[in-house]
């Protein structure tokens, strides 16, 4: 243990007092001569963090823009690693955050340069991520192109040759194909419909060995809030499966960016049934040598399939704010979803005979009727009386019914925080009115540590808030005011709206005459709008979804507009957690729209030398006492109009 470790512990000393010592060495002497800032909010934060990792406690540890949070929580979770023997977990927002922790100029490898140290951090990535050699040979077939050929012939030896596995590369990540479009990729990457267990080629997929891989690491391995999740939600089954879980035993998890843990808690525990989906595999079923009276089966079902789907979208009403429409439970719902349970029940039956037949592919076989379990287990939480939430969404002609069986905090204080290690949630923007129970309550969290130390940055200098308000109804003086303070920052602006509905206003209410680029969410992949936009300093970018993760530095970004007040929409999720609670405005809407509206806020000043102004557009019929909730969290004072 201790050759791994920067420093000695002698017999009479215990680990959790020299690293006392050393991080104290570390922030006071070590980093500053290596050129690192010292600050006091960064000190009084690693202090913290000793108590959660001695105690084995969950911390919400709130720490504002550019106070070095990342630093200090690798350092603690890398010599926690070392200490007992097991990774540490980081669990990012989402995936493209998590190259952003291992490239080059990055914070661990500042810290592998400064403390002459090699840190073994490896990364794991969701399914999608990886390439599936199953479904590029198929492609191969009917796609002749010199891009999937090239892509063919450079895999790897042991891929085309059968050669000894003794020696492989790991290889099918999706950052290894950067011309590929999303499109086309997602022709030859895993899907929902790879049955991996019982795939021949299992043994050489890019996806079990880079999983072999990562499984060894020995201090930190870091995916996404939506993997860790996914490894918490399938772990038993995967068990029961003969299968190992998706992260090895570890020490400790951090959640970075910690407040976007719940969604993707839901994400997780939700079954998704999709019409297209159903309809595919069916289709594909049915060119297989099967018996007359299966294909009969088949047919009926993908009639009650439609037949389902298109009642369920009759008796289904769209929620302001989200795609999440609402689901009323008709007879005829309900009637139409008992004939297509029972047609899918039967046709089970009919596969079992199938199967003894042996016409139909094996592997093929094996995903139609998980599938299809998957389907009859979904549709059969749905037509029962459950303690769960169910939803409909329609996008791009594709239909899915969403069930959610269990409450997020039910879940993730059984499977998650009953386990006895630290448990770090980092962000800035953790705590409601200096009070961490509304983020504890919504994740099943009953016993916690919490700080929070607020950026070292001098807002009052750098920061402008205004604070206009306006008729609820008059849209055209919004948009005026809104064109009026883009000229003055000539561009250089974000527009956050709450829905699509406020972006399909904006773009038609923008004049034309507008003389700086606009980029509207949608109308590109969200990455590339951000590059054009960090890229132009001038433009302006009108976005749903960037009010956290966006870190724009630099002349580019000196101008926050917020179209609206962040509250959440009134969709079934949200409406499941206000029934849960006596007061569903100071408990549920309240802490999430000021939570939402300090992450858009932070979105302006994320360098020492950054600066600019922030307008938060408020209805004039709003409560007064709402207006001085809003005043409180601001990090500058703000001028009301």
């Amino acid at each position: 243990m201790e050759s791994r470790m920067p420093f000695v512990v002698s017999k009479n000393e215990t680990f959790y007092d020299k690293l006392s010592e050393w991080m104290g060495d570390l922030f006071y002497d070590i980093l500053p001569e290596a050129g690192f800032e010292l600050r006091d909010e960064q000190i009084f934060m690693a202090f913290q963090l000793e108590k959660a990792f001695k105690d084995k406690k969950v911390m919400f540890a709130e720490a504002g823009v550019g106070t070095g949070k990342t630093i200090v929580y690798l350092l603690y979770a890398i010599m926690y690693a070392r200490y007992t023997n097991r990774p540490s977990v980081i669990a990012c927002a989402d995936e493209t955050l998590i190259e952003q922790l291992v490239k080059k100029e990055g914070d661990i490898a500042k810290l592998e340069k400064v403390l002459g140290l090699k840190i073994d951090v490896r990364l794991a990535k969701s399914r999608d991520q990886y390439l599936c050699l199953k479904k590029l040979d198929q492609v191969r077939n009917n796609d002749l192109s010199d891009e999937i050929a090239d892509l063919y012939d450079d895999l790897p030896d042991f891929i085309h040759f059968g050669e000894s596995m003794q020696q492989f590369e790991r290889y099918g990540d999706r950052k290894d194909y950067p011309s590929l479009t999303d499109e086309k990729w997602g022709e030859i990457n895993w899907d929902s419909l790879q049955d991996c267990f019982s795939c021949e080629k299992r043994h050489r997929c890019g996806l079990t060995l880079n999983r072999d891989y990562y499984r060894h690491s020995e201090d930190l391995i870091i995916c996404s809030h939506d993997f860790y999740m996914e490894h918490i939600w399938t772990k038993e089954s995967r068990k029961r499966e003969g299968q190992l879980p998706l992260l090895p035993e570890h020490s400790s998890v951090v959640f970075d960016e910690g407040h976007l843990l719940e969604y993707a808690a839901q994400k997780a525990l939700s079954y998704r049934f999709t019409d297209y989906t159903l309809e595919t595999l069916l289709t594909r079923l049915m060119e297989n040598e099967v018996r007359e009276k299966t294909l009969y089966t088949i047919d009926e079902a993908l009639l009650e399939n439609e037949a389902f789907f298109d009642t369920i979208s009759k008796f289904s009403n769209e929620s302001h704010g989200s795609e999440k429409q609402i689901i009323t439970k008709h007879p005829l719902v309900m009637k139409y979803g008992r004939k297509l349970l029972n047609k899918l029940q039967a046709l089970e039956e009919e596969l079992v005979f199938e199967s003894e037949l042996y016409v139909i592919n094996e592997y093929e076989l094996k995903i139609v009727e998980e599938y299809l379990e998957q389907i009859t287990y979904s549709l059969s939480l749905f037509l029962e009386e459950m303690n769960g939430i169910t939803w409909f969404e329609e996008s791009a002609g594709e239909r899915t019914l969403v069930i959610m069986p269990k409450m997020v905090e039910e879940v993730m204080r059984e499977e998650v925080f009953s386990q006895k290690k630290p448990f770090i949630f980092s962000s800035a923007t953790l705590s409601n009115q200096k009070s961490f129970d509304y983020i504890a309550n919504s994740l099943g969290v009953k016993d916690y540590l919490s700080f929070s130390v607020t950026s070292p940055f001098e807002y009052d200098e750098k920061m402008k808030i205004f604070l206009p308000e306006f008729s609820k109804d008059d849209m055209d003086k919004k948009i005026s005011y809104l064109i009026q303070m883009v000229q003055q920052s000539e561009g250089r602006a974000l527009i956050l709206l709450n829905n699509k509905y406020e972006l399909s206003q904006l773009k038609k209410s923008l004049p034309t005459e507008i003389m700086y680029p606009i980029y509207f969410e949608g109308n590109e992949e969200i990455s590339t709008l951000v590059s054009k936009f960090q890229n132009d300093e001038h433009a302006i970018l009108c976005s749903i979804h960037l009010w956290e993760g966006l870190d724009i530095p630099g002349r580019s970004l000196e101008n926050v507009i917020i179209f609206s007040l962040p509250f959440p929409p009134n969709d079934p999720v949200f409406t499941a957690k206000r029934n849960g609670v006596d007061n569903p405005f100071e408990e549920v809407d309240l802490p999430y729209m000021l939570l939402r509206l300090r992450q858009g806020i932070g979105r302006l000043i994320r360098t020492e030398t950054d600066r600019g102004s922030v307008h938060i557009l408020l209805d004039d019929d709003m409560d007064r006492k709402i207006l001085e909730k809003i005043k409180q969290v601001l990090p500058t004072v703000a001028i009301e109009s």
